[in-house]
């Protein structure tokens, strides 16, 4: 989905800097390829989400980089499915939460100083935040940790003209299901209970981060944007 929103913000006539876990370079080099082709600056900032250091870094790089910084889209999530809480490490728990709940929490406090009235943070929850399922115990308390924060953050940030929003994706074909998220049986028949009968692609999602960002969505701050298929809420 990351990859889906910065190639669709490059087309709408946007800089982009990307973050990415030093293992996923050949995939961030193809978005960068892809983002150049767009005739606009792309700048990669590889390292660990889980790392206060690095989230400040990502922070004072970007503007460095671009200049000034004006959309932050947070994406990147931790899903690896565990049945039974038993079995759930401290480890496994506390990198879920790192990722998913401090990383958002480190970049947002780096970037708010040097975000300009207009400016938008556009945060990623997830169906899983409202209809968690057995399996996602850890992950799904982080989606609606991240759904309660985009409301809190929107009242906080409102007097400043920054606006603070969220995409909720519903069953969408993702890395996050295939290494480690999802059940293969639940992979065989992943969306299919869903009434558009399948799950969605990460393009389709693209255009909800576009036009949370755009100017004529002044006026909307504290919403949930879901693409969910047919199904759940909001």
């Amino acid at each position: 989905m990351g990859r889906a929103a910065a190639i669709a913000y490059a087309r709408e006539g946007a800089d982009v800097v990307i973050s990415y876990y030093p293992s996923e370079e050949p995939d961030a080099r193809e978005v960068v390829e892809l983002i150049r082709a767009e005739g606009r600056k792309a700048i990669q900032i590889p390292g660990d989400l889980r790392e206060e250091s690095y989230c400040k870094e990502l922070v004072s790089k970007t503007i460095e980089a671009l200049g000034g910084l004006d959309i932050i889209v947070s994406n990147a999530g931790r899903q690896q499915q565990c049945k039974d809480i038993l079995q759930l490490t401290t480890e496994a728990f506390d990198a879920t939460m790192k990722t998913n709940i401090y990383a958002p929490f480190w970049i947002i406090k780096a970037a708010l100083p040097h975000m300009q009235p207009g400016s938008c943070i556009i945060a990623t929850t997830s169906e899983q935040a409202y209809d968690p399922a057995g399996n996602l115990y850890d992950y799904a308390q982080t989606k609606a940790a991240t759904m309660n924060y985009v409301k809190s953050l929107a009242k906080q940030f409102g007097p400043k003209g920054i606006r603070v929003n969220g995409v909720a994706p519903g069953p969408i074909w993702t890395p996050l299901q295939v290494s480690g998220g999802a059940t293969q049986d639940h992979l065989i028949h992943f969306g299919e209970t869903y009434p558009l009968r399948r799950a969605g692609q990460p393009a389709e999602l693209a255009s909800i981060y576009v036009q949370l960002a755009a100017n004529d969505a002044s006026y909307t701050t504290g919403n949930i944007y879901g693409a969910g298929g047919g199904a759940g809420q909001p």
